[in-house]
């Protein structure tokens, strides 16, 4: 089995291939994928030096999955491409959880959602898997009408920049900013991408 991971440079991507490791992928061919800046670096796996390719270049390769975690605009750019050469997309992102004729899928509630000819599978937000694992047990029991719910995440969610965007404001220094507003001691709103005018919008 081939296994593409997009986004393999990433915080979320290097988790995707410890998992991939712990879960009894080691001896699958694994094709690090990432962004230009990336292609050509060394990445660790399961014991083995792995060299970073273009995305452009894992999609050549027909890989037989493609797992996703790169951001809602390169899965909609890229994901589509893997579709047409034969590989199945798992992506992580937000791109394709609204879109009715991709199934929106946690593996232990509704995996026969998934049709074989289904070649992007999208999955929810992290928050969300981990309610409807309990949710759905209580759902079969007892019907719930209605949840309201509310989430606190961490910017570890949007990647490395945020996370030393972070760090250096812990410590009173300059850094590129994943976010247009101070996040050291703060707490804000945001749900897709920050807008000139302070406002967001959705991916």
């Amino acid at each position: 089995m081939k296994i593409a991971v997009v986004g393999a440079t990433g915080l979320v991507g290097g988790v995707m291939l410890q998992v991939l490791e712990e879960r009894g992928f080691a001896n699958c061919e694994i094709v690090p994928a990432a962004s230009p800046k990336s292609v050509g670096k060394e990445i660790d796996f399961a014991g083995r030096k792995l060299k970073v390719v273009s995305v452009d270049d894992s999609i050549a390769m027909k890989p037989d999955y493609a797992v996703f975690s790169a951001g809602a605009s390169a899965s909609k750019e890229y994901a589509p491409l893997f579709a047409e050469a034969g590989t199945t997309v798992i992506d992580n992102s937000s791109a394709w959880r609204k879109v009715p004729e991709i199934p929106l899928v946690v593996p232990e509630i509704n995996f026969d959602a998934i049709k074989p000819s289904d070649r992007i599978i999208a999955n929810p937000n992290c928050s969300t898997i981990q309610m409807v694992l309990a949710v759905s047990q209580l759902h079969k029991a007892y019907k719930i009408k209605r949840l309201v719910i509310s989430t606190y995440q961490s910017v570890t969610g949007t990647g490395i920049k945020a996370i030393r965007q972070l760090e250096a404001e812990e410590q009173g220094l300059e850094a590129d900013k994943a976010y247009p507003y101070p996040i050291h001691r703060n707490l804000f709103p945001h749900g897709g991408d920050f807008q000139p005018d302070g406002y967001t919008t959705e991916e």
